[in-house]
């Protein structure tokens, strides 16, 4: 009886006996199956026969074609960075962006501020309410981001006011740098060393040049080319010639009692043509009659006479 019992415990003990796992002796043919590659391409070469393909490397592989340069770069330099998060990102601006045609950049000028605090602002020489933007800060960051070629525009009250003429200037430029002053002002050595141009975007006091700056870019960005589907749609804009635009009209043809003008339901473009310089002109002399210069103004009286004559 004990025999069959060392008997059968030795069967069991050979039956449990685990078997080497596959993955151990896996490599060893795919590694005699390389060799054998390598030998029979040793063998071609030396035969003077063509060599095996050799396989694609995608760590060797040409990547995607570089990113073309945008036909305008504009960088904003800000205290509050946070003000951009989501403006460039949405309609005109965020679909020229992302086809490259403008790229813009937010920095923060308090990263160039000395200092643990980071403090960019202190009290003004001579007294006064507020605080004024501390040199140091706002030339380093002006320094670092207005490479060769950047136009500096400081956005400030006592700018010259931006106007469309100076917005289509400043479209043909490949780099501007827009610094936005905040609290009192900017001390005045800012623009004595690092500034080429001040503009104001109108006779009223924000909080800060963040808004201006928006303006700007809007303004400017909108005249690079490609940015608008229709360019001609641009030069019909107010203040392209002078004036301020027609007045526009869409369906339906009557709301609320109010028509659409007959001549623009009549499809007679020179018709059309007409009618809209006259109201350019008649809405020009009512609401900014300042903007006429000499020769709009003898145009006006022109169409003013035609429309007297019986």
């Amino acid at each position: 009886m004990s025999t069959r019992r060392r008997a059968s415990g030795a069967g069991r003990r050979k039956a449990d006996k685990p078997k080497p796992p596959a993955s151990r002796t896996a490599p060893k043919s795919k590694k005699r199956s390389g060799q054998r590659r390598a030998g029979r391409a040793i063998s071609r070469r030396a035969a003077g026969g063509p060599a095996p393909k050799a396989r694609a490397d995608s760590s060797t592989s040409a990547g995607p074609a570089p990113k073309a340069r945008p036909r305008l770069r504009i960088d904003i330099l800000t205290l509050f960075p946070g003000i951009f998060e989501s403006v460039f990102k949405h309609s005109l601006l965020g679909k020229a962006a992302a086809r490259g045609l403008i790229e813009v950049g937010i920095h923060d000028i308090r990263e160039h501020a000395e200092g643990r605090h980071k403090v960019a602002d202190d009290a003004p020489y001579g007294g006064g309410d507020g605080m004024v933007m501390k040199p140091g800060p706002v030339v380093r960051a002006i320094e670092k981001a207005r490479g060769e070629v950047g136009w500096v525009i400081l956005t400030t009250p006592a700018g010259a006011l931006l106007t469309q003429a100076r917005a289509r200037a400043l479209s043909a430029r490949e780099h501007l740098v827009i610094v936005c002053g905040r609290y009192g002002g900017v001390d005045e050595r800012v623009s004595q060393i690092a500034v080429d141009e001040e503009i104001s975007i109108g006779d009223y006091v924000l909080g800060g040049g963040e808004p201006a700056a928006i303006v700007l870019v809007d303004a400017i960005a909108r005249l690079v080319p490609g940015v608008v589907g229709n360019a001609e749609s641009t030069i019909e804009d107010s203040f392209e010639a002078g004036l301020l635009e027609y007045p526009q009209y869409t369906r339906p043809a009557s709301f609320r009692g109010l028509d659409v003008p007959a001549v623009l339901l009549a499809g007679h473009h020179g018709d059309v043509s007409r009618w809209r310089r006259e109201e350019a002109l008649r809405r020009t002399r009512e609401r900014r009659p300042e903007l006429l210069d000499k020769e709009t103004a003898a145009d006006l009286r022109r169409a003013s006479k035609k429309k007297e004559t019986p």
